[in-house]
């Protein structure tokens, strides 16, 4: 199967998900795509919705769901999204569609984490994948310095400013052997917004597709 067919199988088995009352959570990225098309193509009622950025805040709309500001919800309970890498124990590495600041924050706000991708988003170790840091711009060149202490080379990606106004540093040659301390190590950083570990606050629930179908591996 390509990648994209098996990034539709995972979209469909993501559809089980949806509560049938209160708030979705709604990553970025092409898989979660995906998942707003199977939503429309299926007829899945979403009562409202929250979202990591401008894109599928465009795509939940024009769908006709009512997409609501973060700050006048209340914690709820499911949030759908999907990852650049996920190690065994359900960390991940993500922001590479600029998004990890929003994402972050809507994770926060979430029961149940479902993190939906195909098999080749699954690593042994994490860091194969450069590690995006959202950086202040004023503080990008000292934000780099810190960053090659910690055994990086961080490349400024270019021509991205994401939806806060922030740039993104991508950090290129880390073997991610410990992420909680990574994730917290980088964060302490003055001038980061966020690192695109998700360690801390991992996925609850990784659905992954295959060629033989969509596998389950949840949080123990």
């Amino acid at each position: 199967m390509t990648q994209d067919e098996l990034k539709v199988m995972v979209a469909k088995e993501a559809l089980q998900y949806i509560p049938r009352q209160g708030i979705l959570g709604v990553g970025s990225g092409s898989t979660v795509e995906k998942f707003i098309e199977q939503i429309k193509l299926n007829g899945v009622r979403v009562e409202a919705a929250v979202s990591s950025s401008e894109r599928t805040t465009a795509l939940l709309k024009a769908q006709g769901i009512r997409v609501l500001d973060p700050n006048t919800c209340e914690p709820y309970a499911v949030y759908i999204d999907g990852a650049d890498e996920v190690n065994d124990r359900l960390q991940l590495i993500k922001g590479g569609g600029a998004c990890l600041t929003r994402e972050k924050i809507l994770t926060s706000m979430a029961e149940k984490f479902i993190c939906i991708v195909d098999r080749s988003k699954l690593v042994t170790t994490l860091g194969k994948f450069p590690l995006p840091v959202e950086v202040i711009p004023m503080g990008r060149e000292q934000v780099a310095r810190q960053l090659r202490r910690l055994g990086g080379e961080p490349v400024l990606r270019a021509g991205c400013i994401t939806d806060n106004g922030c740039e993104i540093l991508d950090v290129h040659g880390l073997r991610i052997e410990d992420p909680l301390t990574l994730e917290q190590q980088i964060n302490a950083i003055p001038g980061v917004v966020t690192v695109g570990l998700f360690a801390h606050k991992g996925a609850d629930l990784v659905l992954y597709a295959t060629d033989e179908g969509v596998r389950h591996k949840e949080r123990v």
